[in-house]
């Protein structure tokens, strides 16, 4: 049984967005995150996950970014073919 549920890329970016800018009001970076995700209706996981990649896009943490991951599955389909 497949329970994934997709959110919109705006949903995504304003609660990734609503952590930044309302972590410090919060005891600790997940407590901002348990508290967000209930009101998007997503789990607290997932939205770390969404934090962790956008911080990962703008250089704030170290790893692959989405455009390098993108670009790597579209080489690796190439030579597949």
């Amino acid at each position: 049984m497949n329970t994934k549920k997709r959110y919109s890329p705006e949903t995504r970016e304003r609660a990734v967005r609503m952590v930044f800018e309302h972590q410090k009001e919060y005891e600790s970076e997940w407590a901002a995150m348990c508290s967000i995700s209930s009101k998007i209706g997503c789990t607290a996981e997932t939205l770390r996950k969404w934090v962790r990649r956008s911080e990962t896009d703008q250089g704030k943490r170290s790893g692959m970014t989405t455009s390098d991951r993108e670009k790597l599955k579209e080489l690796e389909r190439e030579v597949r073919e």
